[in-house]
């Protein structure tokens, strides 16, 4: 691929990023006024003639790794797994 074409494709990359970004923002307004709603309505369900949203509380129970390296180092060593990955970054 030649120079200026990286040049475009980068370019384009960056324009839609930029878009999607845009996109989240405004995905996220409309789901903070969806939720606004739901509670001044006091529900954790609406639903309409296609469509059901649902706000509800959720538990969730992680293995909290920080506390069990400082009480247990050892152990927590020893289930360690180490994993390569390759990071795309756009400057």
């Amino acid at each position: 691929m030649s120079t200026d074409m990286m040049n475009a494709k980068v370019q384009e990359l960056r324009e839609l990023k930029r878009m999607a970004a845009e996109l989240a923002d405004e995905i996220s307004g409309i789901e903070d006024a969806i939720k606004a709603e739901m509670q001044a309505r006091e529900t954790d369900t609406l639903a309409g003639a296609d469509w059901k949203v649902t706000w509800k509380a959720v538990t969730s129970n992680r293995l909290d790794t920080t506390a069990l390296k400082k009480e247990l180092p050892d152990i927590a060593a020893r289930f360690m797994k180490q994993t390569a990955a390759r990071r795309f970054v756009l400057a």
